[in-house]
């Protein structure tokens, strides 16, 4: 619920002070209205005010936190239904199955494959952050155990168990990593819920179908338990789209807090064994409304598309990607290979590595620093000039590292040949084509 000044000054101590950095009550309640200051900020709101601001002013959402220390994520706390409206806050996390129904070969098949997955894109590390660690009455593996073998992998764990006895004792081994208990139901959530409040853990809340989704929540809530996060997995990929939808809309444009929870999507249950179609729902949960969504298996070829859908739809649309300014070798490029400049902008730069990777002529690719703007924007705005490369040959020290003094610019600004020439004595400025999809043919024809 949106807050105006006027509501938060109806609980303001009325004291016309600058304790608070404003000369009055209604200015400082103003301010925290727009998100300019914290409420915190005033030593005389009482701890009630404070609590019913705070109740009023949350997200629809609520903000869940699992894992600790480097593994630890927060889920949920949006805000809006579509990205355009505003920034989204948490990023979906990819969690992959194991199940004690699986054979002692499969599981450390799978504890095995998941490290495989692990690296860096646009400065942020893209790996399997979650293992979901799924308890069959009919396994012939000791869940205890299983828990213990995926807990070494060092990932946070979600326990998909609905016995309370065999997830107690899961928790016991566990619980110092703060997992997820995904097994309230509505015949078991009152044990469920003690036990995960005993554990201090957040409570998965599973149901046949969303109306009992609904109740469970509710009655869970009446314990007092809010630490949730909500399954919507349904018996198919089209409930299990609905539900997921239908939840974030409830909390979000219908203001219903008791669907105010991140979700879970386990499309090992929709989509057994069919592992194209796996990814294909991950695609698709990541943009509709997976907090966490479970594969069967994550290998590089899957994760890679995956993990570039994730950052462009978490990453704040008003500030563009950007790669680190520096030196690319690449093709095995050494210090006398040739050497092309662009911007910082990630698309740009991975338009263009890809060609050049694809050329297979050995280069170095210099990398600026232009504010993360596009070639012909940086351009515009004097983050792509002669004196800005000049600058950054210096600060980078590009001609001590460097023994070639060929150097090809982006086609787009050729009107900044002769400038370059004249701040880079020495240097011999090739002029590149236009578009991207034109530098192997280009490389190649230069006889390099």
């Amino acid at each position: 619920m949106a807050l105006k000044g006027l509501d938060i000054f109806k609980l303001s101590p009325k004291k016309n002070c600058k304790e608070c950095g404003s000369p009055t009550c209604m200015a400082f309640s103003m301010k925290v209205a727009q998100g300019a200051v914290d409420i915190n900020a005033c030593p005389y709101f009482s701890e009630d005010a404070k609590a019913q601001l705070s109740e009023a002013t949350a997200p629809p959402m609520k903000t869940v936190k699992v894992g600790t220390g480097s593994e630890e994520f927060a889920l949920g706390g949006e805000t809006v239904m579509e990205r355009h409206e505003k920034t989204f806050v948490s990023k979906t996390r990819y969690a992959v199955a194991l199940c004690n129904c699986m054979s002692a070969e499969e599981i450390d098949a799978a504890l095995a494959g998941i490290p495989k997955v692990d690296y860096e894109r646009i400065g942020e590390r893209m790996y399997v952050e979650m293992v979901y660690v799924n308890y069959s009455a009919d396994g012939a593996t000791d869940y205890v155990e299983l828990v213990k073998k995926a807990a070494a992998l060092g990932r946070t764990l979600i326990l998909g168990c609905t016995d309370v006895e065999v997830a107690k004792a899961a928790l016991a081994v566990c619980k110092d990593g703060k997992p997820i208990l995904n097994g309230a139901t509505p015949e078991n959530y009152a044990e469920m819920s003690a036990a995960a409040t005993e554990a201090g853990v957040v409570l998965g809340v599973t149901g046949a179908d969303i109306n009992g989704l609904y109740d469970t929540v509710k009655a869970l809530e009446a314990l007092g338990n809010k630490n949730l996060v909500i399954d919507t997995t349904g018996a198919t990929v089209k409930e299990t789209f609905a539900n997921t939808v239908r939840v974030r809309k409830a909390a979000i444009k219908d203001g219903d807090r008791s669907f105010g929870y991140p979700s879970i999507v386990n499309l090992v249950k929709v989509a057994k064994d069919d592992m194209h179609l796996q990814s294909a729902l991950a695609a698709v949960f990541t943009i509709k409304y997976g907090s966490i969504v479970v594969m069967q298996e994550m290998t590089y070829s899957e994760a890679q598309p995956l993990y570039g859908l994730r950052q462009n739809i978490f990453t704040d649309p008003q500030k563009p990607m950007r790669v680190e300014p520096g030196i690319y070798p690449l093709n095995g490029a050494d210090e006398n290979s040739i050497c092309l400049t662009t911007v910082d902008f990630a698309l740009t730069y991975f338009l263009v590595s890809g060609e050049l990777e694809r050329s297979g002529v050995p280069c170095n690719l210099i990398i600026s620093d232009a504010g993360g703007l596009s070639v012909l924007t940086a351009w515009a705005a004097g983050k792509l000039s002669a004196g800005t490369i000049e600058k950054f040959w210096k600060e980078q020290d590009i001609e001590g590292k460097i023994k070639s003094r060929k150097l090809i610019i982006p086609g787009k600004v050729a009107v900044l040949k002769g400038e370059i020439e004249a701040k880079l004595p020495g240097w011999e400025v090739i002029i590149a084509p236009a578009e991207a999809a034109q530098l192997v043919k280009f490389l190649k024809d230069m006889n390099l």
